[in-house]
């Protein structure tokens, strides 16, 4: 009976935690106190539990609108977790016509004090409402006396006019959830096409029961998840555009609706890319302000007087607006306050922007029509959906032949070369007549970057030299980018902490002519390249240049490396033999490739006329390497980084 007894104390305790109460503004002594969350020890928070219910409900003499309830738990383990403290809930608010609200926000901040419990309420001064855009606002929220072991729980309610559009469900999350306690409750009058996303499982419930209004019976389907302890799936790995395009969740696309045996109609939508790209034409924010041309012509007319070629056309009408109007770095596929606001006050989203420089390149004859982008961020629309797109460029086909992408918000970007954020795979191209077609946004034009040392070693074994790169495509765009706005000082302090190395001097050429290659000149020298032991010399061949980890380090990779654009990198060494010393070993020259030609790494090393050369040259061929090639890739990065940390071996004479 004593060792019954314990174990009957151990499994009441374990059917406890299974029962736990999920009662909002009740938790429990436990659950604060405890450290790490049980399943994933690296996780800085967790959902203890995450629910939503969406439903319909009738309004007389209203009809239906759609209401969805959001309650969560989240513990904070530690100071990397406090961002869960902050929840923004973006609803769509256009400046005419009907909203979506959001109310009934309550939550609470629990913390352990000793063995007591205390609660701090969420005061209404720390929920905010800001517009996004003129068709969005924000409710922002910041829960109070968030510290490490904090347990935070939210409450609130979004009513929605828009019954034909059920936001996604969203199954997984970057950080783990405990119990998940999803449904979605839809009257017979709707019918829906469930989209799953995703790799991890998460199964469908499927139940129904009896709705009424006045005195009429109608049968609702439900669809519940119910799952417990759903890892997290987090950005650690490398390459990846966005993350949540892996992650499990559920879209909902309208199909029908069937209202006849009420007195109503029957209406179809299975909607498809073409219909899609023809609603946001219609638009007037969209399509109405491709029409405007006026408030421009005068500016266009002087411009292009000596304008002979469709390219001189183009390049000055793109260099044009790029200088005439700033990007707010607003996205959108709308335009916010219009083009021609835009252009007077110099300032624009990304629609204002594009959709002027379309414009423009229509009126003076060239073959522009918009382009439908989602960003990396945004992730990729895996099914037809307005919302899918939150990005717009320009395509101009060319009387000779090809069509050139342009985006006219960033600065540094070129004919063809799009700034990141906008390669995304495929965008929709809409034409004067409403009809689309997939463009592909990935250039073919590898980011390159060459690398050219030459170094000298002094008695005292210090290293000097010049190192020169150029850059060009995506990684010349990039370069700027990240560069141009800073000091000459500040680009040293952080060449000098990425190499090791001392530098004395740097000029750096054609970092504002976009069309020209950017070139880097620097002379340096550094008494930390080099390892002297028992009077031998020993260096690695490529100096600061050298690729030292692998950054593929999953067993496993259910999503694909995404390398924005095809790549190159070469790399040219050359180090001079200093006097009183002779070469006792180099490493050995080496080739790997990866399979469909894919990528290739190549190193040469040699020894001649009292110098040691070293080309190093990696090239990928396109920007994205599915899944099935993850262990190949893997390996690949392996044996370049155990190549290229090989060392050159010096003895004195």
């Amino acid at each position: 009976m004593k060792k019954v007894l314990p174990l009957l104390l151990l499994l009441t305790t374990q059917l406890s935690i299974l029962a736990q109460d999920y009662k909002f503004g009740k938790v429990s002594k436990e659950e604060l106190e405890e450290k790490f969350y049980p399943l994933d020890s690296t996780a800085d928070a967790a959902y203890l539990f995450k629910k939503r219910r969406t439903y319909y409900d009738y309004i007389t003499n209203n009809g239906f609108q759609l209401v969805t309830e959001f309650h969560e738990r989240i513990k904070v383990y530690n100071k990397e977790g406090f961002n869960m403290a902050t929840k923004e809930v973006v609803y769509y608010k256009p400046e005419s016509g009907e909203s979506e609200s959001v109310s009934s926000i309550k939550g609470y901040t629990f913390n352990l004090n000793g063995n007591k419990i205390e609660k701090e309420k969420l005061s209404t001064k720390s929920i905010f409402t800001e517009n996004i855009s003129k068709f969005r606002s924000v409710k922002k929220i910041s829960m109070p006396k968030v510290k490490e072991g904090s347990i935070i729980e939210l409450r609130y309610k979004v009513y929605s006019p828009y019954v034909q559009s059920i936001s996604d469900l969203k199954l997984q999350y970057h950080i783990p959830v405990k119990k998940l306690d999803y449904s979605v409750e839809i009257p017979e009058y709707y019918i829906f096409k469930k989209n799953t996303i995703g790799y991890y499982p998460v199964k469908q419930i499927k139940t129904s029961k009896n709705g009424k209004i006045g005195d009429i019976n109608y049968k609702i389907e439900v669809t519940s998840f119910v799952e417990e302890n759903i890892p997290a799936l987090k950005n650690d790995e490398p390459f990846v555009s966005s993350v949540k395009n892996y992650r499990s969740g559920l879209k909902f696309e309208l199909t029908q609706t069937n209202f006849i045996s009420i007195g109503g109609d029957f209406k179809s939508y299975s909607s498809s890319w073409e219909q899609v790209a023809k609603q946001i034409y219609k638009s007037s924010s969209f399509g109405g302000e491709l029409s405007k041309s006026s408030y421009y012509k005068d500016d266009l007319n002087k411009i292009l007087a000596e304008s002979k070629t469709e390219v001189d056309k183009l390049l000055n009408i793109y260099n044009f607006v790029k200088q005439r109007v700033k990007w707010n770095e607003y996205y959108g596929i709308y335009s916010d306050k219009g083009v021609r606001k835009a252009f007077k006050d110099r300032v624009g989203n990304v629609a204002d922007i594009n959709l002027m420089l379309t414009s423009m390149l229509r009126t003076y004859g060239l073959n522009a029509d918009p382009v439908l982008v989602s960003t990396r961020a945004n992730g990729v629309p895996f099914f037809p959906t307005i919302d899918g797109f939150n990005y717009v460029i320009s395509a101009v086909e060319l009387n000779s032949g090809g069509i050139v992408l342009l985006d006219a918000t960033e600065p540094y970007s070129t004919p063809n070369i799009l700034p990141r954020r906008a390669l995304n795979w495929n965008g929709r191209r809409i034409t004067k007549d409403g009809n689309s077609s997939w463009v592909k946004l990935a250039t073919t034009k590898h980011a390159t970057e060459d690398n050219n040392i030459m170094v000298n070693i002094s008695d005292d074994l210090m290293i000097s030299g010049l190192y020169r790169t150029k850059f060009s495509n995506l990684s010349a765009l990039t370069y700027r980018k990240n560069h141009n706005h800073l000091t000459e000082e500040a680009v040293v302090t952080g060449l000098e902490q990425k190499t090791n190395v001392e530098i004395e001097d740097i000029k750096i050429l054609n970092d504002k002519n976009i069309y020209k290659i950017p070139t880097r000149t620097i002379k340096f020298n550094s008494d930390g390249l080099i390892e002297s032991i028992n009077g031998k010399l020993y260096i690695e061949p490529l100096l600061f240049l050298t690729e030292r980890r692998n950054p593929f380090k999953l067993e496993e990779r259910k999503f694909p490396v995404d390398f924005t654009t095809p790549w190159k990198v070469k790399n040219v060494v050359s180090i001079k033999i200093p006097e009183g010393y002779k070469v006792e070993a180099v490493p050995e020259s080496f080739a790997i490739g990866l399979p469909d030609n894919l990528g290739v790494f190549k190193y040469q090393i040699q020894e001649n006329a009292g110098k040691i050369s070293t080309i190093s040259s990696m090239q990928f061929n396109t920007a994205i390497v599915s899944p099935q090639y993850y262990e190949s890739l893997k390996k690949f990065y392996g044996d370049l980084v155990k190549k290229q940390t090989e060392k050159i071996v010096l003895i004195k004479i």
